[in-house]
């Protein structure tokens, strides 16, 4: 009882502080947002690309979420097949889940360091040559494959660096194609 009476004396000395209670403004007019780009200094409004920081965050999250979904359903695939013959249904359940969580957490590691390393290298590489063409891109994949491979030796870097440097001017060819022919 005592307990109760304090906290209704508590709640009429504080009151909850409303942010639009002086406005006088209709609150269907409050979330009216403007189209154009909101940017604190007007020499971001000028820049058409994302800063180094943004490039991080998107590339790296982008990359370790792909990675963490295929491998989760990479590993679910290969715990179904390694279900044996006279297993309960919660034995079965536990070793889809172990396989899934186990490649889905590798390999969204693999891939959120390859997109750490790829966005390091681009925006590096537009800095240095102060421009931001498709070069830049091609070249960041390339090395990209190469850095990420060179624990494996040489051989195995120009490969990876190959193989990065195809991917990455597949990507921006079908960015491009995408652009052109897809209606949006």
């Amino acid at each position: 009882m005592a307990e109760s009476s304090r906290n209704t004396k508590t709640e009429q000395r504080y009151r909850q502080y409303n942010p639009y209670q002086d406005l006088n403004i209709p609150i269907r007019n409050l979330y009216n947002l403007p189209t154009s780009p909101e940017l604190l200094f007007q020499e971001e409004a000028a820049k058409n690309r994302r800063s180094w920081g943004e490039n991080l965050q998107f590339y790296t999250g982008i990359g370790f979420l792909s990675g963490a979904t295929l491998g989760a359903l990479h590993g679910s695939y290969k715990g179904i097949l390694a279900a044996e013959a006279g297993e309960t249904l919660k034995l079965r359940l536990n070793r889809v889940l172990n396989s899934g969580g186990q490649k889905g957490g590798k390999f969204g590691n693999s891939l959120g360091i390859v997109g750490l390393i790829f966005s390091g290298l681009e925006s590096g590489l537009v800095y240095l040559r102060g421009s931001d063409d498709v070069l830049n891109t091609i070249l960041a994949g390339l090395g990209t494959g190469a850095i990420y491979r060179a624990a494996s030796g040489p051989r195995s870097a120009a490969i990876a660096g190959a193989i990065g440097g195809i991917t990455a001017a597949a990507a921006v060819a079908g960015k491009h194609m995408a652009k052109r022919y897809v209606p949006i």
